[in-house]
C-alpha cells in the first residue's frame, strides 16, 4: 500500500490480489485506512480481473467493481478500479518496444488490449514473446513494464485502454486535475 499527497488530499493507493485478500478482510482494510492520525481522504483499489484462480474470481472488469463496492459498502471515498484483463494489457499497444526489447518480431495480439481474455491472458503474451525472443531472459515485470512504459508515451495506453482511462481519471479527478477524454 502506497499513500499519496495531492492537492491537500492524502489518499491510499491499495494494489490487491482479491484471491489472497477476500471480501470481508478488504473491507476491513479500507475502513482502517479511513480512521486514525494518518486517515486517508480517498482509497483508490486496484486488481487484474485474471487472478490465476480456477474458476475465476470475476467475469470481466465491471462484475470485479461491482464485487468490490459490495464488500467495501457505501463508502463513496472508495474508488474500485481494475486492470482488464491484468497489468500487461496497458503494456500491449506498445507492442513495437516489447518486439525489440525481447529480440523478436512476433505479431501483436490484437488491436484491443483489454480484450486479451482469461484464455491467454497479456503477461501470458509478454512472457511467450521474450522467451522465444533472441534476448534468451523472461519477462521480469518490476523491470521489463518499466522499460515499456519510460520509452513512450503514457497517453496511447490511455487512449486504448478504458478501464485504465478511467483509473487515471480517478486519479486526475481526486487530484482536481484535467482528466482526460
Amino acid at each position: 500500500m502506497r499513500f499519496y499527497y495531492c492537492f491537500g488530499l492524502f489518499f491510499a493507493f491499495l494494489p490487491m490480489w482479491i484471491e489472497n485478500i477476500g471480501e470481508f478482510r478488504l473491507k476491513r482494510i479500507v475502513e482502517n485506512i479511513f480512521r486514525g492520525k494518518n486517515a486517508a481522504d480517498h482509497v483508490i483499489a486496484l486488481t487484474d480481473v485474471y487472478t490465476g484462480t480456477i474458476p475465476p474470481v470475476f467475469v470481466n472488469a465491471d462484475d470485479a467493481k461491482r464485487k468490490m463496492r459490495d464488500w467495501v459498502g457505501t463508502e463513496t471515498r472508495f474508488h474500485p478500479h481494475v486492470a482488464q484483463y491484468d497489468f500487461e494489457a496497458w503494456l500491449l499497444p506498445y507492442w513495437s518496444t516489447i518486439q525489440r526489447l525481447a529480440k523478436h518480431n512476433k505479431t501483436a495480439p490484437g488491436t484491443k488490449p483489454e480484450t486479451i481474455n482469461h484464455d491467454k491472458p497479456p503477461a501470458s503474451r509478454i512472457m511467450e514473446i521474450f522467451e522465444i525472443g533472441q534476448r534468451n531472459k523472461s519477462y521480469i515485470k518490476p523491470r521489463d513494464a518499466n522499460r515499456i512504459l519510460a520509452e513512450n508515451d503514457f497517453s496511447i495506453a490511455i487512449d486504448q485502454c478504458p478501464e485504465l482511462k478511467s483509473f487515471v481519471n480517478t486519479i486526475l479527478s481526486i487530484c482536481e486535475g484535467s482528466m482526460t477524454r
